[in-house]
């Protein structure tokens, strides 16, 4: 089963941040949407084999993220 985390991007002054809800701790900036998407992927894999290796619990994705309109 592949699992998918929402994270959440922020536009900022310099670029972009991130950082996926369900993986406290975990959080990156970029220059670039694009170089943000990929530093968020990388350390939310190196944060999920750090927590193995450690023994520890992988936090389950929960977040559910929609885009929603703002009534008329």
């Amino acid at each position: 089963m592949e699992v998918k985390y929402a994270v959440i991007f922020e536009k900022t002054v310099t670029g972009w941040s991130a950082y996926p809800p369900d993986i406290p701790g975990v959080g990156v900036a970029g220059a670039t949407l694009d170089e943000t998407r990929r530093l968020a992927s990388e350390a939310i894999a190196l944060h999920i084999a750090a927590l193995r290796e450690d023994g520890e619990a992988v936090p389950e994705p929960t977040t559910h993220v929609e885009e929603i309109e703002p009534a008329a």
